[in-house]
C-alpha cells in the first residue's frame, strides 16, 4: 500500500502555480525577431501589457533603418489602444507617421492616432483638448495622403467633430440663455452658425437665435425676420422652421439694432 506523500504533492502544486504566474521577460528572447514574435504572440492571446513590454523594447533596441521598427511602433500603439491606454497609443501612432512618412503604414497610423484621441473626448460638454488633437490628425490623413484609402473615414470622422464642437459652443450659449444673459449667448449661438454651418446644431441655433431676438427684453424682430428668411430657404419642410418662423401679423412691433 502506497504511503501519501504530502511534501510531493504541495512541491507540484508551487511547481505549476509558478509556471501559471511567469513573468514575460523580454531577456528571454535572443534577437529582435524573435521578440517580435512573442509581443505578436502576446497580443494575439489578448495578454497586451507583455505585447506593450515587448514592442516598447524594440522601439528602443532596433536601429533606425530597421524594417521592423515601423512595425513595432504600430503594434506598440494598437496594444496600448486595447490596454485602455489611449494617450500612449496615440503617441505610438503618431511616431510612425512622423518617423517613417513614406512607410506603408504612416497613413494607416496618422488615422489611428486621430481615433484614438478622438475616443478620449467622451462627451461633447467636456474639455475638447483630444477632439482638437484627433481633428488635426484626420485633417492631416486628407492632407498629407489624399488617396489614402482612410481619407473618406477621416472625412466622416470630421463631421461628426464638427457636430461635437457645434454642441458644446450650442450648449453653452443654452446656459446663457437660461441665465437669461442674452448678449453672450447670441455670440455662442451665432459661432455655432458661423463655424459649423453644415451641422444641425447650426439650424438650432438659428432656431434659438429667432426665440432670443424676439424676447420683450430684446425685441429685435427684424434680426429674428432675418434669421427666418435664411431658414425657410434652407429648410423649407421643416416643421420646427415653420413653427417658430411663422410669418408676424402686420401690427407686430419691430425694432432694429
Amino acid at each position: 500500500m502506497h504511503r501519501f506523500r504530502p511534501t510531493l504533492v504541495l512541491v507540484l502544486l508551487f511547481a505549476a502555480t509558478t509556471a501559471c504566474f511567469r513573468t514575460f521577460n523580454v531577456r528571454n528572447f535572443p534577437s529582435s525577431v524573435a521578440l517580435y514574435r512573442a509581443g505578436m504572440a502576446e497580443y494575439e492571446r489578448g495578454k497586451y501589457s507583455n505585447a506593450i513590454t515587448a514592442f516598447e523594447r524594440l522601439t528602443f533596441d532596433l536601429p533606425t533603418r530597421d524594417t521592423l521598427l515601423p512595425r513595432a511602433h504600430w503594434w506598440l500603439g494598437q496594444a496600448r489602444r486595447r490596454n485602455d491606454e489611449r494617450l500612449l497609443a496615440a503617441q505610438s501612432f503618431s511616431r510612425v507617421a512622423e518617423q517613417f512618412p513614406n512607410d506603408t503604414l504612416a497613413d494607416d497610423a496618422m488615422y489611428m492616432a486621430g481615433i484614438s484621441y478622438r475616443e478620449m473626448w467622451r462627451r461633447p460638454t467636456l474639455d475638447p483638448q483630444y477632439g482638437i488633437l484627433a481633428q488635426s490628425q484626420f485633417r492631416l490623413v486628407q492632407g498629407v495622403f489624399p488617396d489614402s484609402p482612410f481619407a473618406d473615414s477621416a472625412q466622416r470622422k470630421l463631421e461628426e467633430l464638427d457636430e461635437w464642437f457645434a454642441t458644446k459652443d450650442f450648449e453653452t450659449g443654452m446656459h446663457y440663455v437660461r441665465r437669461k444673459a442674452y448678449d453672450s449667448a447670441l455670440i455662442y449661438l451665432r459661432a455655432v452658425v458661423t463655424e459649423y454651418p453644415n451641422t444641425d446644431m447650426a439650424r438650432r441655433s438659428m432656431l434659438e437665435m429667432v426665440r432670443v431676438f424676439r424676447l420683450p427684453v430684446m425685441n429685435y424682430q427684424e434680426d429674428a425676420e432675418e434669421i427666418c428668411a435664411a431658414l425657410r430657404g434652407g429648410f423649407p419642410a421643416d416643421p420646427e422652421v415653420q413653427a417658430t418662423c411663422r410669418q408676424p401679423s402686420a401690427g407686430a412691433p419691430s425694432a432694429g439694432r
